[in-house]
Protein backbone atom coordinates (compact mmCIF):
# COMPACT_ATOMS: atom_id res chain seq x y z
CA UNK A 1 0.00 0.00 0.00
CA UNK A 2 1.18 3.52 -0.46
CA UNK A 3 3.58 4.68 2.30
CA UNK A 4 1.91 7.15 4.26
CA UNK A 5 3.71 10.64 4.35
CA UNK A 6 4.16 12.67 7.97
CA UNK A 7 4.56 16.40 8.12
CA UNK A 8 6.40 17.64 11.36
CA UNK A 9 5.81 21.25 12.49
CA UNK A 10 8.67 21.97 15.72
CA UNK A 11 11.64 20.28 15.80
CA UNK A 12 12.46 20.03 19.01
CA UNK A 13 13.54 17.53 21.40
CA UNK A 14 10.41 16.12 21.34
CA UNK A 15 10.68 16.22 17.55
CA UNK A 16 13.87 14.79 17.22
CA UNK A 17 12.81 11.97 19.25
CA UNK A 18 9.84 11.54 16.67
CA UNK A 19 12.43 11.40 13.85
CA UNK A 20 14.58 9.02 15.58
CA UNK A 21 11.93 6.28 16.50
CA UNK A 22 10.34 6.46 13.16
CA UNK A 23 13.27 5.78 11.97
CA UNK A 24 15.01 3.38 14.19
CA UNK A 25 11.82 1.09 14.35
CA UNK A 26 10.49 1.68 11.07
CA UNK A 27 10.36 -1.98 9.76
CA UNK A 28 8.50 -2.61 13.52
CA UNK A 29 5.98 0.08 12.88
CA UNK A 30 5.08 -0.62 9.29
CA UNK A 31 4.34 -3.94 10.95
CA UNK A 32 2.20 -2.70 13.40
CA UNK A 33 0.32 -0.08 11.39
CA UNK A 34 -0.07 -2.36 8.09
CA UNK A 35 1.87 0.09 5.65
CA UNK A 36 5.33 2.06 6.01
CA UNK A 37 5.31 5.70 7.84
CA UNK A 38 7.88 7.86 6.20
CA UNK A 39 8.54 11.67 7.34
CA UNK A 40 8.77 13.39 4.70
CA UNK A 41 8.97 17.12 5.60
CA UNK A 42 9.67 19.14 8.69
CA UNK A 43 9.36 23.03 9.48
CA UNK A 44 11.80 25.11 12.12
CA UNK A 45 13.20 28.58 11.38
CA UNK A 46 16.76 27.36 12.54
CA UNK A 47 17.20 24.72 9.58
CA UNK A 48 20.49 23.51 10.91
CA UNK A 49 19.51 22.80 13.99
CA UNK A 50 16.56 20.77 12.66
CA UNK A 51 19.06 19.04 10.27
CA UNK A 52 20.68 17.44 12.95
CA UNK A 53 17.72 16.25 14.73
CA UNK A 54 15.89 15.29 11.57
CA UNK A 55 18.47 13.83 9.19
CA UNK A 56 19.02 14.55 5.33
CA UNK A 57 16.62 12.48 4.14
CA UNK A 58 13.77 15.21 5.27
CA UNK A 59 12.61 17.91 3.72
CA UNK A 60 13.31 20.87 5.99
CA UNK A 61 11.05 24.34 5.92
CA UNK A 62 11.07 27.58 7.73
CA UNK A 63 7.57 28.28 7.38
CA UNK A 64 5.36 25.50 9.31
CA UNK A 65 2.45 26.79 6.75
CA UNK A 66 4.28 24.74 4.07
CA UNK A 67 3.91 21.74 6.25
CA UNK A 68 -0.05 21.82 6.46
CA UNK A 69 -0.08 23.12 2.76
CA UNK A 70 1.77 19.92 1.31
CA UNK A 71 -0.53 18.18 -0.91
CA UNK A 72 1.61 14.68 -0.21
CA UNK A 73 1.44 15.23 3.65
CA UNK A 74 -1.52 12.57 5.51
CA UNK A 75 -0.90 13.59 8.83
CA UNK A 76 0.68 16.65 10.28
CA UNK A 77 2.01 16.10 13.93
CA UNK A 78 2.26 19.42 15.54
CA UNK A 79 5.04 20.18 18.41
CA UNK A 80 5.07 23.74 18.20
CA UNK A 81 3.10 24.27 21.80
CA UNK A 82 1.17 26.94 22.56
CA UNK A 83 -2.43 27.89 21.67
CA UNK A 84 -2.15 30.75 19.21
CA UNK A 85 0.08 30.05 16.09
CA UNK A 86 -0.39 26.16 17.00
CA UNK A 87 -4.12 27.00 16.96
CA UNK A 88 -3.79 28.47 13.30
CA UNK A 89 -1.47 25.50 11.96
CA UNK A 90 -3.74 23.13 13.04
CA UNK A 91 -7.25 24.33 11.83
CA UNK A 92 -5.70 24.99 8.92
CA UNK A 93 -4.26 21.30 8.76
CA UNK A 94 -8.21 20.10 9.22
CA UNK A 95 -9.40 22.17 6.58
CA UNK A 96 -6.69 20.99 4.16
CA UNK A 97 -8.23 17.46 5.09
CA UNK A 98 -5.53 16.39 7.14
CA UNK A 99 -5.21 14.15 9.88
CA UNK A 100 -3.45 15.45 13.61
CA UNK A 101 -1.41 14.56 15.44
CA UNK A 102 0.04 16.78 18.94
CA UNK A 103 1.34 16.63 22.16
CA UNK A 104 -0.23 20.52 22.96
CA UNK A 105 -2.35 19.99 26.19
CA UNK A 106 -2.60 23.91 26.28
CA UNK A 107 -4.21 24.21 22.70
CA UNK A 108 -6.47 21.26 23.34
CA UNK A 109 -7.87 22.31 26.88
CA UNK A 110 -8.52 25.90 25.63
CA UNK A 111 -9.77 25.30 22.14
CA UNK A 112 -10.16 21.27 21.71
CA UNK A 113 -14.03 22.04 21.90
CA UNK A 114 -13.83 24.08 18.14
CA UNK A 115 -10.75 22.08 16.94
CA UNK A 116 -12.72 18.71 17.78
CA UNK A 117 -15.79 20.16 15.67
CA UNK A 118 -14.02 21.05 13.01
CA UNK A 119 -12.18 17.71 12.59
CA UNK A 120 -15.76 15.91 13.06
CA UNK A 121 -16.87 18.45 10.09
CA UNK A 122 -13.95 17.12 8.08
CA UNK A 123 -14.00 13.39 8.53
CA UNK A 124 -10.37 13.60 9.82
CA UNK A 125 -8.68 12.27 13.31
CA UNK A 126 -7.22 14.30 16.28
CA UNK A 127 -4.81 12.53 18.10
CA UNK A 128 -3.30 13.55 21.41
CA UNK A 129 -1.73 10.40 23.83
CA UNK A 130 1.31 12.77 24.53
CA UNK A 131 -0.65 15.72 25.66
CA UNK A 132 -1.12 14.26 29.17
CA UNK A 133 1.73 12.12 30.95
CA UNK A 134 4.01 11.87 28.31
CA UNK A 135 5.02 8.45 27.53
CA UNK A 136 2.54 6.66 29.93
CA UNK A 137 -0.99 5.85 27.17
CA UNK A 138 -3.29 6.93 29.90
CA UNK A 139 -5.50 9.02 26.91
CA UNK A 140 -6.16 5.50 25.10
CA UNK A 141 -6.63 3.80 28.88
CA UNK A 142 -9.69 6.51 29.50
CA UNK A 143 -10.79 6.42 26.20
CA UNK A 144 -10.59 2.58 25.22
CA UNK A 145 -9.42 0.20 28.19
CA UNK A 146 -11.88 1.40 30.42
CA UNK A 147 -14.80 2.18 27.93
CA UNK A 148 -17.42 -0.35 30.24
CA UNK A 149 -17.19 1.69 33.13
CA UNK A 150 -18.62 4.70 34.43
CA UNK A 151 -15.46 6.69 35.99
CA UNK A 152 -16.01 7.89 39.05
CA UNK A 153 -12.83 10.37 39.70
CA UNK A 154 -9.36 10.49 38.07
CA UNK A 155 -6.34 11.53 40.69
CA UNK A 156 -3.27 12.42 39.09
CA UNK A 157 0.49 13.26 39.45
CA UNK A 158 0.92 15.24 36.35
CA UNK A 159 3.61 17.60 36.58
CA UNK A 160 6.91 16.36 36.68
CA UNK A 161 9.39 19.64 37.92
CA UNK A 162 6.13 20.02 40.98
CA UNK A 163 6.94 16.06 41.68
CA UNK A 164 10.59 16.99 41.64
CA UNK A 165 10.68 19.76 44.03
CA UNK A 166 8.02 18.08 46.27
CA UNK A 167 10.22 14.81 46.48
CA UNK A 168 13.52 16.43 46.99
CA UNK A 169 11.68 18.62 49.76
CA UNK A 170 10.59 15.96 51.79
CA UNK A 171 14.05 13.72 50.95
CA UNK A 172 16.23 16.11 52.06
CA UNK A 173 14.49 18.85 53.94
CA UNK A 174 15.99 21.79 51.28
CA UNK A 175 13.52 24.67 50.91
CA UNK A 176 11.65 25.16 47.89
CA UNK A 177 13.59 28.22 46.64
CA UNK A 178 16.43 25.86 46.96
CA UNK A 179 14.94 22.54 45.11
CA UNK A 180 13.44 25.00 42.63
CA UNK A 181 17.21 26.38 41.77
CA UNK A 182 18.33 22.73 41.72
CA UNK A 183 15.65 21.49 39.22
CA UNK A 184 17.00 24.71 36.78
CA UNK A 185 20.26 23.55 36.75
CA UNK A 186 19.30 19.84 35.73
CA UNK A 187 16.70 20.95 33.28
CA UNK A 188 13.46 20.01 34.80
CA UNK A 189 12.20 23.39 35.57
CA UNK A 190 12.45 26.17 32.78
CA UNK A 191 13.81 30.06 33.73
CA UNK A 192 10.13 30.84 33.99
CA UNK A 193 8.58 27.96 35.99
CA UNK A 194 5.59 29.23 36.65
CA UNK A 195 3.51 27.31 33.83
CA UNK A 196 4.75 24.40 36.15
CA UNK A 197 4.83 24.65 39.94
CA UNK A 198 1.61 26.82 40.13
CA UNK A 199 -0.57 24.10 38.51
CA UNK A 200 -1.43 25.48 34.98
CA UNK A 201 0.23 22.66 33.13
CA UNK A 202 -1.53 20.32 35.15
CA UNK A 203 -4.82 21.61 34.95
CA UNK A 204 -4.51 21.39 31.39
CA UNK A 205 -4.07 17.54 31.40
CA UNK A 206 -6.80 17.17 33.96
CA UNK A 207 -9.05 19.27 31.52
CA UNK A 208 -8.69 16.99 28.94
CA UNK A 209 -8.83 13.81 31.35
CA UNK A 210 -11.95 14.91 32.62
CA UNK A 211 -13.57 15.40 29.36
CA UNK A 212 -12.88 12.04 28.53
CA UNK A 213 -14.04 10.39 31.71
CA UNK A 214 -17.08 11.89 32.40
CA UNK A 215 -18.11 12.96 27.99
CA UNK A 216 -18.02 16.50 28.96
CA UNK A 217 -16.71 19.64 26.73
CA UNK A 218 -13.38 21.08 27.77
CA UNK A 219 -13.62 23.05 30.35
CA UNK A 220 -9.75 24.40 31.41
CA UNK A 221 -11.43 28.24 32.61
CA UNK A 222 -13.48 26.40 35.45
CA UNK A 223 -10.27 24.58 36.87
CA UNK A 224 -8.90 25.37 40.19
CA UNK A 225 -5.17 25.93 40.29
CA UNK A 226 -3.12 26.25 42.97
CA UNK A 227 0.52 25.72 42.88
CA UNK A 228 3.48 24.52 45.22
CA UNK A 229 5.74 28.14 45.44
CA UNK A 230 3.90 28.86 48.81
CA UNK A 231 4.97 25.40 50.32
CA UNK A 232 6.95 24.97 54.04
CA UNK A 233 8.69 22.43 54.22
CA UNK A 234 7.57 22.50 57.80
CA UNK A 235 4.58 20.99 56.42
CA UNK A 236 6.03 18.34 54.47
CA UNK A 237 7.50 17.61 57.63
CA UNK A 238 4.61 16.85 59.90
CA UNK A 239 2.57 15.57 57.11
CA UNK A 240 5.11 12.93 57.03
CA UNK A 241 4.40 12.75 60.77
CA UNK A 242 0.69 12.16 60.74
CA UNK A 243 1.40 9.27 57.61
CA UNK A 244 0.69 11.37 54.57
CA UNK A 245 2.75 12.48 51.66
CA UNK A 246 2.15 16.05 49.83
CA UNK A 247 1.86 16.28 46.19
CA UNK A 248 0.77 18.29 43.39
CA UNK A 249 -2.67 16.45 42.22
CA UNK A 250 -4.89 17.07 39.86
CA UNK A 251 -8.27 15.66 41.17
CA UNK A 252 -11.54 15.19 39.05
CA UNK A 253 -14.83 13.38 40.04
CA UNK A 254 -18.52 13.03 39.10
CA UNK A 255 -20.71 13.98 41.99
CA UNK A 256 -24.54 14.58 41.21
CA UNK A 257 -24.40 18.15 42.10
CA UNK A 258 -21.42 18.13 39.41
CA UNK A 259 -18.13 17.81 38.50
CA UNK A 260 -15.05 18.58 40.46
CA UNK A 261 -12.37 20.22 38.71
CA UNK A 262 -9.18 20.88 41.05
CA UNK A 263 -5.26 21.13 41.21
CA UNK A 264 -3.52 21.75 44.63
CA UNK A 265 -0.95 20.92 46.78
CA UNK A 266 -2.86 17.41 48.62
CA UNK A 267 -2.03 15.43 51.53
CA UNK A 268 -2.01 11.49 50.38
CA UNK A 269 -1.74 8.74 52.88
CA UNK A 270 1.85 7.03 52.23
CA UNK A 271 0.34 3.94 52.19
CA UNK A 272 -1.59 4.58 48.48
CA UNK A 273 0.91 3.51 45.65
CA UNK A 274 0.56 7.28 44.19
CA UNK A 275 2.06 8.46 47.53
CA UNK A 276 5.03 7.35 46.52
CA UNK A 277 5.70 8.82 42.49
CA UNK A 278 8.77 10.54 43.32
CA UNK A 279 11.48 12.39 41.03
CA UNK A 280 10.01 13.52 37.83
CA UNK A 281 7.93 10.49 37.12
CA UNK A 282 4.18 10.84 36.47
CA UNK A 283 1.29 8.69 37.56
CA UNK A 284 -2.59 8.44 36.96
CA UNK A 285 -5.18 6.55 39.70
CA UNK A 286 -8.62 6.38 37.68
CA UNK A 287 -11.43 4.64 39.51
CA UNK A 288 -14.27 2.65 37.54
CA UNK A 289 -16.91 1.26 38.57
CA UNK A 290 -16.49 -2.07 36.89
CA UNK A 291 -12.94 -2.37 37.46
CA UNK A 292 -12.11 -0.53 40.50
CA UNK A 293 -8.91 1.31 40.56
CA UNK A 294 -6.15 1.48 38.16
CA UNK A 295 -2.79 3.09 38.39
CA UNK A 296 -0.73 4.05 35.51
CA UNK A 297 2.90 5.03 36.13
CA UNK A 298 6.15 6.06 33.80
CA UNK A 299 8.34 9.02 32.45
CA UNK A 300 5.70 11.58 31.94
CA UNK A 301 8.29 13.99 29.99
CA UNK A 302 11.61 13.22 27.49
CA UNK A 303 12.51 13.09 24.01
CA UNK A 304 12.03 9.25 23.86
CA UNK A 305 9.47 8.77 25.87
CA UNK A 306 6.74 11.71 24.27
CA UNK A 307 7.62 10.61 20.94
CA UNK A 308 6.46 6.99 22.24
CA UNK A 309 3.07 8.18 22.30
CA UNK A 310 3.44 10.86 19.25
CA UNK A 311 4.16 7.23 17.15
CA UNK A 312 1.87 5.44 18.29
CA UNK A 313 -1.21 7.94 17.73
CA UNK A 314 0.65 8.02 14.35
CA UNK A 315 0.50 4.51 13.82
CA UNK A 316 -3.04 4.46 15.47
CA UNK A 317 -4.78 6.92 12.55
CA UNK A 318 -2.98 4.88 10.04
CA UNK A 319 -4.57 1.58 11.25
CA UNK A 320 -7.56 3.41 10.83
CA UNK A 321 -6.91 4.95 7.38
CA UNK A 322 -5.86 1.22 6.16
CA UNK A 323 -9.33 -0.45 7.38
CA UNK A 324 -12.42 1.71 7.96
CA UNK A 325 -11.96 5.23 8.81
CA UNK A 326 -16.09 5.53 9.23
CA UNK A 327 -15.14 3.30 12.44
CA UNK A 328 -13.11 5.70 14.62
CA UNK A 329 -12.86 5.92 18.15
CA UNK A 330 -14.92 9.18 19.56
CA UNK A 331 -11.93 12.23 19.84
CA UNK A 332 -13.31 12.24 23.37
CA UNK A 333 -14.19 9.04 24.10
CA UNK A 334 -18.22 10.17 23.71
CA UNK A 335 -20.38 10.19 20.75
CA UNK A 336 -20.18 14.18 19.65
CA UNK A 337 -23.71 13.93 19.83
CA UNK A 338 -23.52 12.81 23.46
CA UNK A 339 -21.44 14.96 25.58
CA UNK A 340 -23.27 16.41 28.73
CA UNK A 341 -22.57 19.63 29.53
CA UNK A 342 -22.11 19.27 33.32
CA UNK A 343 -21.63 22.12 35.30
CA UNK A 344 -18.28 22.51 36.73
CA UNK A 345 -18.63 23.05 40.77
CA UNK A 346 -16.89 25.82 42.55
CA UNK A 347 -14.19 25.06 44.90
CA UNK A 348 -16.02 26.85 47.80
CA UNK A 349 -18.76 24.05 46.94
CA UNK A 350 -16.18 20.67 47.31
CA UNK A 351 -16.11 18.40 49.89
CA UNK A 352 -12.60 17.53 51.02
CA UNK A 353 -10.45 16.83 54.45
CA UNK A 354 -8.20 19.34 55.74
CA UNK A 355 -4.79 19.93 57.12
CA UNK A 356 -4.27 23.02 59.17
CA UNK A 357 -1.39 24.20 60.92
CA UNK A 358 -1.85 27.44 63.14
CA UNK A 359 0.48 29.43 65.24
CA UNK A 360 -0.72 30.09 68.57
CA UNK A 361 0.18 30.91 71.88
CA UNK A 362 1.17 28.46 74.27
CA UNK A 363 -1.09 28.61 77.06
CA UNK A 364 -4.65 27.32 78.87
CA UNK A 365 -7.69 27.48 76.89
CA UNK A 366 -6.16 28.58 73.25
CA UNK A 367 -6.32 25.00 72.32
CA UNK A 368 -10.22 24.42 73.27
CA UNK A 369 -10.90 28.18 71.75
CA UNK A 370 -9.72 26.75 68.29
CA UNK A 371 -11.31 23.39 68.58
CA UNK A 372 -14.70 24.75 69.68
CA UNK A 373 -14.54 27.12 66.32
CA UNK A 374 -14.30 23.89 64.35
CA UNK A 375 -17.20 22.67 65.97
CA UNK A 376 -19.34 25.46 65.65
CA UNK A 377 -18.75 24.89 61.98
CA UNK A 378 -19.63 21.47 62.05
CA UNK A 379 -16.08 20.46 61.50
CA UNK A 380 -15.11 16.90 62.98
CA UNK A 381 -11.47 16.74 64.07
CA UNK A 382 -9.75 13.45 62.65
CA UNK A 383 -6.32 14.24 64.56
CA UNK A 384 -3.96 16.60 66.50
CA UNK A 385 -0.74 17.44 67.16
CA UNK A 386 0.76 20.36 68.91
CA UNK A 387 4.55 21.29 68.40
CA UNK A 388 6.39 23.66 70.94
CA UNK A 389 6.98 24.47 74.88
CA UNK A 390 6.09 27.03 77.32
CA UNK A 391 9.04 28.15 77.93
CA UNK A 392 9.14 29.67 74.29
CA UNK A 393 5.74 31.00 74.52
CA UNK A 394 3.96 29.77 71.42
CA UNK A 395 3.41 26.28 70.13
CA UNK A 396 2.45 25.01 66.59
CA UNK A 397 -1.31 22.94 66.47
CA UNK A 398 -1.55 20.76 63.74
CA UNK A 399 -5.29 19.57 63.14
CA UNK A 400 -6.31 17.09 60.40
CA UNK A 401 -10.34 17.07 59.65
CA UNK A 402 -12.66 15.05 58.53
CA UNK A 403 -14.12 15.63 55.30
CA UNK A 404 -15.99 18.98 54.86
CA UNK A 405 -17.16 21.57 52.58
CA UNK A 406 -14.60 23.99 51.54
CA UNK A 407 -17.03 26.78 52.78
CA UNK A 408 -17.46 25.65 55.94
CA UNK A 409 -13.64 25.59 56.35
CA UNK A 410 -12.89 28.93 55.00
CA UNK A 411 -15.70 30.08 57.50
CA UNK A 412 -13.90 28.07 60.65
CA UNK A 413 -10.23 29.65 59.51
CA UNK A 414 -11.38 32.94 59.22
CA UNK A 415 -12.26 32.84 62.89
CA UNK A 416 -9.55 31.16 63.70
CA UNK A 417 -7.01 33.67 62.52
CA UNK A 418 -9.22 36.64 64.31
CA UNK A 419 -8.23 35.28 67.66
CA UNK A 420 -5.79 37.55 69.41
CA UNK A 421 -3.71 33.93 70.65
CA UNK A 422 -3.65 33.03 67.08
CA UNK A 423 -0.47 34.51 65.10
CA UNK A 424 -0.21 35.13 61.51
CA UNK A 425 -2.16 32.67 58.72
CA UNK A 426 -3.72 29.03 59.33
CA UNK A 427 -1.99 26.92 56.51
CA UNK A 428 -4.25 25.17 54.92
CA UNK A 429 -4.06 22.14 52.62
CA UNK A 430 -5.99 19.44 51.35
CA UNK A 431 -6.32 15.76 51.58
CA UNK A 432 -7.48 12.84 49.42
CA UNK A 433 -7.75 9.34 51.33
CA UNK A 434 -8.09 7.76 47.25
CA UNK A 435 -9.97 4.89 48.49
CA UNK A 436 -13.55 5.33 47.07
Amino acid sequence: MKPINIGLMGVGTVGGGVATVLKRNAEEIARRAGREIRLTIASRRNLELARQLVGDEVKLVADAFAVVNDPEVDIVVELIGGDTVAKELVLKAIANGKHVVTANKKLLAVHGNEIFARAQEQGVMVAFEAAVAGGIPIIKALREGLSANRIEWIAGIINGTSNFILTEMREKGASFSDVLAEAQRLGYAEADPTFDIEGHDAGHKLTIMAALAFGIPMQFDSCYLEGISKLDGVDIKYAEELGYRVKLLGFTRRTDAGVELRVHPTLIPESQLIANVNGVMNAVLAKGDAVGQTLHYGAGAGALPTASAVVADIVDVTRLLTADPEHRVPHLAFQPDQLKDLRILPIDEVYSSYYLRIGAADRAGVLANITGLLAENDISIEALIQKGSASEGNAEVVILTHRVQEGAINAAIAAIEALDSVAGKVVRLRMEELND
